[in-house]
């Protein structure tokens, strides 16, 4: 029920494009089976979103050339299983020679079966075929501009699991080296490696969302909150990478009994609360200033005296520290110059220079 919830304005959306895509291609323009027109509607919308002018375009070129090729051979050939593997091989073909997406190819693919079984050449024009898929793929791209799905929805869901996995990764690390748990650090690190996913799926989120707010009226007031998290989203990538560097240093310290800096568990926990910041000053829709304060925080604290207490493992952890707490102030939309001029120089002779 929760994916269905999810997903129910995609699937009403593909429900009326569809309908009205019939309607329109049949009593408008006198069709009497456009069928292409419904699949084209619902190829172009898609349950998952994004890039949809693109696959609309696709599509209409893949039915095109599906048709085209179909009825170019099967009118030679007639049909048949080797005439329609012939047909499937150079419809497919042709469309990769043009386009690498694989709605045009698989359209391509799709569109010349139904030319060679379903509806030979005699039984339909290819032009009325091709202008079906034309109706379906505009009448697609209205509905999604008219009846949008809220583009902020899936970016805060999304948001929250990649930033929630780096708040966890971030406390966990901090716990496993303020009881020098070799197993808690080892899962701690197991856990780090399997966000990249997440980070993929707010990527994604963001693309539809962009889309959403740049086509549909309705949803304009949204691009300043799309505009935060797009900010965030590849210093937050860059903040993860660093953190599973930092859980694999500080497994091999723990492993090495190397010693742990007093301040660094302090340090790891005060970063893990200034993600969480960062987590719901993006889901209200606010600027992140309490975000930039308390990463501020923790980059005057990762000081070079902090350095001093390890050796080379735990050394890498603390230079770690560092460029997470870089990461986080450019999610808040610092630049990385002004990111940096944030931390204390590593070296003393840095200071009075």
């Amino acid at each position: 029920m929760r994916r269905l919830m999810r997903t129910g304005v995609p699937i009403a959306q593909c429900a009326i494009a569809a309908g009205l895509a019939w309607f329109l291609a049949h009593h408008l323009f006198g069709h009497p089976a456009p069928f292409f027109a419904p699949i084209a509607a619902v190829i172009s919308l898609g349950v998952s979103l994004g890039q949809r002018m693109r696959r609309a375009l696709e599509l209409v070129v893949g039915v095109s050339i599906g048709v085209g090729v179909g009825d170019i051979l099967i009118s030679f050939i007639g049909t048949g299983s080797w005439q329609i593997a012939l047909v499937v091989a150079l419809a497919m073909s042709t469309a990769v020679l043009l386009d690498s997406g694989v709605v045009i190819v698989l359209q391509a693919a799709s569109s010349s079966v139904l030319v060679a079984t379903l509806l030979p050449p005699a039984t339909a024009g290819g032009l009325t075929r091709m202008l079906d898929a034309a109706i379906g793929g505009l009448v697609g791209f209205i509905v999604a501009a008219l009846l949008p799905a809220n583009p902020l929805a899936v970016a805060h869901r999304n948001g929250r699991l990649v930033l929630g996995a780096l708040a966890d990764a971030l406390r966990g690390v901090g716990n496993a080296v303020a009881r020098q748990d070799i197993e808690l650090a080892a899962d701690v690190l197991a856990k780090a490696r399997k966000s990249q996913h997440d980070v993929e799926e707010l990527r994604a989120a963001l693309e539809a969302g962009q889309e959403i707010a740049r086509f549909a009226p309705i949803r304009w007031r949204r691009r300043g909150d799309l505009e935060r998290y797009e900010t965030a989203a590849t210093p937050i990538d860059r903040a993860l990478r660093n953190t599973r560097v930092l859980a694999r240093r500080a497994l091999a310290a723990l492993r090495d009994g190397e010693p742990v800096p007093r301040p660094l568990p302090g340090l790891l926990e005060e970063l893990a609360g200034a993600v969480v910041l960062l987590r719901d000053e993006l889901a209200s829709g606010v600027d992140p200033l309490q975000t930039r304060a308390a990463a501020r925080s923790v980059a005057k604290k990762s000081t070079v005296e902090l350095l001093g207490e390890g050796d080379f493992s735990m050394q890498v952890v603390v230079l770690q520290v560092r460029s997470i707490a870089v990461d986080l102030l450019q999610a808040t939309g610092l630049s990385r110059t002004e990111a940096i001029a944030a931390l204390p120089p590593l070296h003393p002779e840095e200071k009075s220079g």
